[in-house]
């Protein structure tokens, strides 16, 4: 029996041929070198040929070569947000997924695709090539450390660049956006100070990053200022590990003290639960302090200063936007404020 017309496969219909810029150019009445440019958007094209391209491409349904596009642009039309961290710290961090968030939120009226690159511990170098070899049109550089020199490479560079941390080196040369570190940290040991409590203990973060040498330096003015000690300290990482590690030897040194400000709301975590292994009750036998405000979960509830990280990231992005439009943009420094968040953790001392 002759197989009926209606269950004819469609594989073998012919398939509709993809629409190329040489048909773009021919329906436009242009010539090809015409067609490509005014779809990548060079220059030398009349107002006249670029509305009969437009309409070519509307008619064919055409779909620019992306990477013939970047050869005429060179723009890749991808930026890079950079994090010099192991994996485990960016995948278990709410830092980090704010930032995500902040920063996508700034793309997405953009055509820009959004690159992520973990800088792993000994891979900075790969990082730097990777950004000095043109493979992406800007970038976000988030959790600068000393180490990693993306401050010193990025303001050698001309790769477009925004930190949202305050970069160590070429201040002058780079654009940031960041919290006031030091003022938090003021801000937090001036609560901790009007609670009552007279021996106070501080779990720094990495002395690396402007951030963790800038909150320090805020609660030692702080102390200083009140006339009270300020040798109970010990660094950690912001991470919840280290940070018991960093609250075991604090205490080891200085059994007597009656509160820990803490340098990131993780580090807070670890303190509070190494408190509560060794018998100490939190608030009544030592307050705890934290920084970021970005929804760890403690009892009682964590003190802290708000870190606001999402509204920094969009910044950045925003920033970086008209930075890639004009690159003639003088580097600029956006500054925001912390504000005390005062929970249960840091309740008035007995007595």
């Amino acid at each position: 029996m002759a197989p009926d017309d209606d269950q004819t496969s469609t594989r073998d219909k012919p398939r509709r041929a993809v629409p190329t810029l040489e048909e773009v150019a021919a329906l436009a009445g242009v010539s090809r070198s015409t067609a490509s440019r005014a779809i990548n958007g060079g220059a030398r094209v009349s107002a006249a040929a670029q509305a009969a391209v437009d309409k070519a491409i509307a008619e064919l349904s055409y779909t620019p070569n992306r990477a013939a596009r970047s050869l005429v642009t060179r723009r890749t039309d991808s930026i890079a947000l950079v994090i010099p961290e192991p994996d485990e710290r960016v995948l278990t961090d709410p830092f980090f997924s704010a930032t995500l968030n902040g920063l996508s939120s700034a793309l997405a009226s953009s055509d820009l695709q959004l690159v992520l690159i973990i800088a792993r511990p000994g891979e900075s170098d790969r990082t730097r090539r990777y950004l000095r070899n043109g493979h992406v049109d800007g970038a976000v550089v988030v959790s600068h450390h000393e180490a990693d020199r993306l401050d010193t490479l990025l303001a050698e560079s001309r790769l477009p660049a925004v930190f949202v941390g305050r970069p160590l080196n070429e201040i002058g040369r780079l654009n940031y956006v960041d919290v006031d570190n030091y003022g938090g940290g003021r801000l937090a040991a001036e609560h901790i100070v009007k609670t009552g409590r007279t021996r106070i203990g501080m779990i720094a973060g990495p002395q690396d990053m402007a951030a963790g040498r800038d909150r320090l330096r805020g609660w030692k003015d702080m102390l200083t200022e009140h006339g009270l000690a300020t040798d109970a300290v010990e660094t950690s990482d912001f991470t919840t590990v280290t940070a018991i590690e960093a609250t075991q030897r604090l205490l080891d040194k200085h059994p007597d003290i009656d509160a820990i400000i803490a340098g990131s709301d993780l580090i807070a975590v670890g303190a509070i639960n190494v408190l509560r292994e060794r018998g100490h009750s939190v608030p009544d036998d030592v307050a705890v302090i934290g920084f970021d405000n970005l929804g760890v979960s403690t009892s009682p509830a964590l003190t802290t200063l708000t870190n606001p990280v999402v509204a920094m990231a969009r910044t950045a992005g925003q920033l970086l936007l008209e930075i890639l439009e004009d690159d003639d943009v003088e580097p600029q420094h956006k500054q925001f404020s912390p504000d005390l968040v005062v929970r249960g953790s840091t309740a008035p001392a007995k007595g």
